[in-house]
């Protein structure tokens, strides 16, 4: 059974279930959450739930009110003339293309639930250039970035936390250049702020 897909029917209801299927209702019921869709006491039993289910039976209730939820589309950003961002919470696709056209984008995965083990990320820096923030305990491997004009910058560190995904960046720095960090001070700063209002 694929990613975030619920029991399927043709299981008979007294088969027992894997860690893996009680792991992708378990993202679903998170995932239904963050949307809205769920409160927190109800999130709390249906995890409860779901974590000591042992049949089909017992699992396909607990998302049977929910949307399907289907795999994100590739996402592909560019700057254009005005910049682009992609900020605050979003889905997060497994692969994302950007190009920093004129204006430059920034791409903020610091408010992001992403359990992906893997985002592969092509980076065309142009001449606007590319900011790539990702979360303390997130790792990116930038071993085929190519420089460019621009240059690039790897500013992250090689502590990974358990369930995190690793960033793969592969392009080109451009004119621009391309960078990958963690948040800044200003990031955090804002982020507060925010979170105030």
């Amino acid at each position: 059974m694929g990613e975030n897909q619920q029991p399927t029917p043709f299981h008979s209801p007294q088969m027992r279930v894997s860690h893996d299927e009680r792991e992708a209702v378990v993202e679903r019921l998170n995932t239904a959450a963050a949307e809205g869709r769920l409160d927190f006491s109800e999130l709390e039993v249906r995890l409860d739930l779901a974590l000591n289910a042992k049949t089909y039976a017992d699992l396909a209730p607990l998302t049977a009110d929910l949307p399907q939820e289907g795999p994100v589309e590739p996402l592909v950003l560019k700057g254009g003339m005005n910049g682009a961002t992609r900020t605050g919470r979003w889905r997060v696709p497994a692969q994302i293309t950007v190009y920093g056209g004129m204006g430059s984008v920034k791409l903020d995965f610091t408010q992001t639930e992403c359990r992906l083990p893997e985002i592969a990320i092509e980076a065309h820096g142009q001449t606007g250039g590319v900011t790539i923030v990702i979360p303390d305990g997130w790792v990116a491997d930038t071993s085929e970035m190519d420089q460019g004009l621009g240059g690039f910058r790897d500013k992250t560190t090689s502590e990974r936390l358990p369930g995190t995904p690793k960033i793969r960046l592969t392009g080109n720095g451009g004119t621009g250049g391309v960078v990958i960090r963690h948040p800044n001070s200003w990031d955090r700063r804002m982020q507060r702020r925010k979170q105030e209002r």
